[in-house]
């Protein structure tokens, strides 16, 4: 009668619960990740979960092509290999939500969507790509684009350096492990690499051709670099180490979700940007305040003037600064803040109303 309810062998114990492991794993490695370890991406715990994962997942694809391969014969290997998909699987989940965690925070939705959405597909979709794991194309594939995302950000931060020439050597970096990766396996299964070498160098070619196209389009969000507070107010004003800001009381939802900011300014008033940018330690870079008004007429926004300020990293709340425009006219504003590149960190809305008087203020300190 128990019978029943115990597997014969590790293989049907996966088939009978592959269902329940996949979710879980997937979930435990996005609490691990956004809860308990992920905070800054240049802290050593960060990497050295990232390194934990890249290296799971390298040996797990190793062994898995032993096994295939009819190399390794040892009876307690193979009675759990059906396994090491799945460990492999867990991996690839820990890096995928770790990446949604990091880039989501890392810049506006605006300008970065497409990626985020392309690692959180990845991210949803890995539950499902169990059977594909014991592809040797597809896990070359996916094993170069975990290495790619995770040198846009490494490498910066190891060279404390920004910009599209580091992109670039993140890009060749990724290409160079893959190619000793590749040539490690071969010295111990040459027919395998022999046989997937053209299909994996096809995919490798249309990922890293994504990924620039993508980063020259202003689509990845410019890690290391994240926006960890922005906001608009009607005075700034520094004490000591501390910024005090005049802000209108606004309801939890709006303080919350920053959705449909009202900035309500008497004639000539002044308006107040101000942003906290992270930034690794040892890092330094220049951020620009880009404010645009909405032009119904053109149906496009309009750059009236750009304000910079340097940046130093280290803080864990974030550089603060902030910028000022006069005069503002009523309407639809947003300031975008970007880098030296162009590239968007973030972006504070907010519609400009002088038909009504100010709201009650109050005294946020930062």
């Amino acid at each position: 009668m128990a019978r029943r309810y115990l597997p014969r062998n590790v293989q049907e114990l996966v088939h009978w619960y592959e269902r329940y492991i996949s979710p879980l794993s997937l979930v435990a490695g996005f609490l691990a990740d956004n809860y308990i370890l992920l905070r800054r991406v240049d802290l050593w715990q960060t990497n050295v979960l990232f390194f934990s994962y890249l290296t799971i997942a390298a040996v797990g694809i190793f062994l898995i092509n032993l096994i295939e391969a009819g190399r390794i014969r040892w009876r307690w290997m193979v009675a759990v290999a059906p396994l090491i998909p799945v460990v492999v699987q867990f991996s690839f989940g820990g890096l995928f939500s770790g990446y949604l965690s990091l880039y989501s925070r890392s810049a506006g939705f605006a300008a970065s969507w497409v990626f985020v959405l392309a690692v959180a597909a990845l991210l949803i979709g890995n539950e499902r790509f169990t059977r594909l794991y014991v592809r040797f194309a597809f896990q070359m594939s996916l094993y170069f684009f975990v290495l790619f995302s995770f040198f846009i950000f490494f490498l910066p931060v190891v060279f404390s350096a920004i910009g599209p020439a580091m992109f670039i050597v993140s890009g060749f970096a990724s290409l160079a492990v893959l190619a000793f990766f590749m040539r490690f396996m071969w010295l111990f299964i040459p027919e395998v690499v022999s046989r997937e070498r053209t299909r994996v160098a096809r995919s490798v070619a249309v990922i890293f051709v994504v990924f620039n196209v993508l980063y020259f389009l202003n689509f990845i969000p410019p890690l290391p670099l994240a926006l960890k507070e922005a906001g608009v107010y009607h005075a700034v004003t520094k004490v000591g180490t501390e910024y005090h800001l005049s802000a209108e009381q606004q309801s939890w939802f709006v303080e919350l979700f920053s959705f449909n900011t009202v900035f309500h300014a008497s004639v000539g008033q002044s308006a107040y940007v101000y942003t906290a940018v992270f930034a690794p330690s040892g890092l330094s870079a220049t951020v620009y305040h880009e404010w645009q008004q909405y032009d119904a007429t053109l149906n496009a926004w309009m750059t009236v003037t750009t304000q910079s300020f340097p940046i130093n990293g280290g803080r864990d709340g974030g550089y603060r600064g902030y910028s000022v425009k006069s005069n503002l006219m009523p309407g639809k504003w947003r300031v975008n803040v970007k880098t030296q590149y162009g590239q968007l960190i973030g972006r504070v809305n907010f519609t400009v109303d002088d038909s009504a008087q100010t709201k009650l203020l109050i005294d946020v300190v930062r």
